[in-house]
């Protein structure tokens, strides 16, 4: 057998036994909950099933927004959305962040030094890193991290297909 057929019969082996352990013993996250005392602005809540969800957002947004997922780098509009407005929520239109707080962080998402209000958003610890979740419908919408620029020394690593932008009225 050839070295080329070995290592192909190798990683098809790899593979279906990552997805049989997956499949089958692998632990499912468990739903996700609201931690004990998140406020939104207002007290606003928008909750759903996954059911209307899954007919309101796009098949991205869904994987992203309910299923914790992450979309690739560079791969949104929103990375060279430099006009004055507001980024929201995708789900329900919270305001999150204003556009004066976007910076060109060089990750492939679109960046933000702090939310538009410090109660738009809430943090849960994920793994070694802090995600960021709406505070209004609970969607996850990207991770924060402490590198980001002055006055909050904070980056919000933001999913673009999360977000919907709203130009500010002129």
């Amino acid at each position: 057998m050839k070295q080329t057929q070995l290592f192909l019969l190798l990683a098809v082996l790899v593979a279906g036994g990552l997805w049989l352990y997956a499949t089958y013993f692998g632990t499912p996250r468990p739903p996700h909950r609201r931690p004990a005392g998140a406020t939104s602005p207002g007290n606003r809540r928008v909750e759903k099933s996954d059911a209307d969800w899954s007919q309101i957002l796009t098949a991205a947004q869904y994987r992203v927004m309910r299923d914790r997922g992450t979309e690739w780098p560079n791969s949104s509009p929103l990375n060279h959305e430099h006009r004055p407005g507001t980024f929201a929520c995708a789900g329900c239109r919270n305001p999150l962040f204003a556009s004066t707080a976007k910076f060109e962080s060089g990750t492939g998402w679109p960046s933000f030094f702090a939310p538009i209000l410090s109660n738009a958003v809430y943090t849960e610890p994920d793994g070694n890193r802090s995600e960021v979740r709406c505070a209004v419908c609970d969607a996850h919408l990207g991770h924060v991290f402490p590198d980001g620029p002055a006055p909050t020394g904070l980056r919000y690593c933001m999913n673009g297909v999360a977000l919907t932008f709203i130009p500010a009225a002129r």
